[in-house]
């Protein structure tokens, strides 16, 4: 990392792997971090000295928000199961808090193990504690599809909330019609700045609305920024500006006006980076929390509100 000269990072993707990153590179070496996806409670209260930040937000909004959705939809009883991560548990903790807080019941709250040919065990377990959805909070292509697939085909289960980790347009290719009906929430808005970048990814040939692709872009952004108000690319500097950058007061800059704050700042001015996930960090450097809630219907993941 020093013989590259590495001055920060985006990254990193996972909480366990952020974790893992943070207390043995960046810390050690005084390297900022902007993470886009790590979502796990515990790097909310974490030692960083002031190199952590990300641009999704903590999963302790997520369980909030799950709740909601859960109420909204008349939702009194929930089976959970999480991978055994720090990702799922910090998820998993957060879901049963705020839902059993609004008076729902959580029947059963259950690790699983990623990379295994067969979950009916762990599905009887669920099934047999019941309820009236199945939370699965895990991932698309790990433990979390093969749950779903063994619920399906034993039916213990017709309906399935999904957390982020979940959200992708390849779990219902693989789990087929089953899947209509479920829904879940994942970081996104419905912000100017979504749209923008929808329309730069659009001509560059990729999805800028795919899960984690705004928060990515947006930290790479309030790297450079950061490092144009620090005068300075080395992370001891720079690490002081993000906040700056980030929040208001300033002129808002979206997708696409990079070199335009850029200018700014060089002149003296005040920029408050939107982007495209509507930038807004709050307490230790983490997103305040913004979530599109989405629904399966007809084989595709579409969006149902934002929240």
């Amino acid at each position: 990392m020093t013989s590259d000269k590495v001055n920060a990072i985006v990254g990193g993707d996972c909480s366990g792997v952020t974790i893992a990153v943070l207390k043995n590179v960046a810390l050690p070496n005084g390297i900022v971090m902007i993470s886009p996806s790590a979502t796990s409670p515990a790097l909310s209260t974490i030692k960083d000295n002031g190199l952590f930040f990300r641009t999704a937000p903590s999963d302790a909004r997520q369980g909030q928000v799950i709740t909601d959705v859960l109420k909204d939809k008349g939702v009194k009883s929930a089976a959970l199961t999480y991978t055994n991560n720090d990702y799922g548990k910090g998820l998993a903790d957060s879901i049963k808090t705020n839902f059993e807080k609004a008076g729902g019941k959580i029947t059963i709250s259950a690790a699983h193990e990623d990379g295994k040919a067969d979950y009916t065990a762990e599905v009887g377990a669920l099934s047999a504690a019941g309820g009236d959805v199945l939370i699965v909070a895990g991932y698309l292509d790990q433990g979390g599809k093969g749950i779903i697939r063994a619920a399906v085909d034993t039916g213990a289960f017709q309906t399935f909330l999904l957390p982020d980790g979940m959200i992708g347009e390849s779990l219902p290719k693989a789990i087929g019609k089953a899947l209509d009906g479920s829904y879940g929430t994942v970081p996104g808005t419905d912000s100017p700045g979504a749209a923008k970048l929808g329309a730069l990814a659009k001509k560059a040939g990729f999805k800028g609305g795919t899960p984690f692709v705004p928060e990515a872009y947006d930290a790479a952004a309030l790297i450079l920024l950061a490092m144009q108000a620090a005068g300075s690319s080395k992370s001891a500097k720079l690490k002081d500006k993000v906040m700056m950058v980030a929040n208001a007061p300033g002129e808002k800059i979206y997708p696409g006006e990079l070199a335009k704050a850029l200018k700014i700042i060089a002149k003296g001015g005040d920029v408050d980076y939107v982007g495209a996930s509507a930038v807004e960090l709050i307490g230790p450097g983490e997103s305040a929390g913004n979530y599109r809630e989405i629904l399966v219907k007809g084989g595709k993941i579409t969006t149902a509100r934002y929240r």
